[in-house]
């Protein structure tokens, strides 16, 4: 008599998608991450547009049951509408878990804060952090950014201000230039985006045009230029707090308990479909 051995779930990481190749290689390269940190998983990648393989293409070359992790940082059209329809059009072959957003989360507060680190703001600084996102018009994103904005500010102990590059809110830009205004200097930009792309660019270059000053990503950098300016972090990237979050997200949604805390739920799917609490 043998015994069948049921695999684990895949992982699905569900992805953006960017036009810019080195975003691309950044959400492989965390993919990679995950994979070390759980080699008995089938992790895969899906776009969500302009990079193959689509996550329609990788729910199509499934079988048996897999959960998707979002490497979205908000609630958003994405997870209420893009990634259910997904989930749908799988049909009835494929079980489907679906996580919530990675933000808010303390680990990626971690990873915010090593990023400016890395950037060369010193950690004893009491200047002011601008938290940039992507930005949404749906409600419930900007106040996930607004949550993760207040962890980031536990952990550093400073003022941080949430800023967004699209939709409603401040840009990045006017709230460094409001802080620098209420006189402020050492004023740090943390990049809260996952990958590098159309965003990342969009932060650094709007920071730079409204300061008027070169915005730096280094030490190095910064000692070359010989002058004072405005730090802007890179994004998350493969930060092994953000991995070691998917790999959270991944056994929450396993178990049923896809939810956190002060954000919206994307609550567990069934097969073929979405249900929503």
């Amino acid at each position: 008599m043998t015994t069948e051995v049921r695999r684990a779930p895949a992982l699905v990481l569900v992805a953006h998608g960017t036009r810019n190749p080195a975003g691309t290689a950044v959400t492989e390269a965390l993919a990679g991450r995950v994979r070390a940190l759980r080699p008995d998983l089938a992790v895969r990648v899906g776009y969500l547009g302009l990079v193959a393989p689509s996550l329609d293409e990788v729910l199509a070359g499934l079988r048996g049951e897999a959960v998707l992790v979002p490497l979205l940082l908000g609630t958003g059209h994405h997870i209420r509408f893009d990634i259910p329809a997904a989930v749908a059009s799988a049909g009835p072959r494929l079980r489907c878990r679906t996580a919530p957003a990675l933000g808010p989360h303390p680990l990626l507060a971690e990873a915010l804060a090593d990023r400016l680190a890395e950037a060369g703001r010193d950690a004893c600084s009491p200047a002011p952090v601008v938290l940039a996102a992507a930005g949404s018009s749906d409600p419930a994103a900007r106040g996930d950014t607004e949550r993760m904005a207040r962890l980031l500010a536990l952990r550093r102990g400073v003022r941080v201000v949430p800023s967004y590059v699209s939709g409603d809110g401040p840009r990045p830009a006017d709230a460094v230039a409001e802080l620098r205004a209420e006189g402020h200097e050492g004023v740090s930009v943390a990049t809260y985006l996952t990958a590098p792309g159309h965003f990342s660019e969009s932060v650094r270059e709007s920071v730079r045009e409204s300061v008027g000053e070169p915005v730096r990503e280094s030490v190095r950098e910064s000692v070359r230029r010989g002058v004072s300016d405005v730090l802007v972090s890179r994004p998350l990237g493969p930060h092994d707090a953000v991995a070691r979050l998917v790999v959270r997200r991944y056994q929450q949604a396993g178990a049923g308990g896809c939810g956190h805390p002060g954000t919206s739920r994307t609550p567990v799917t069934s097969v073929g479909r979405i249900r929503t609490a």
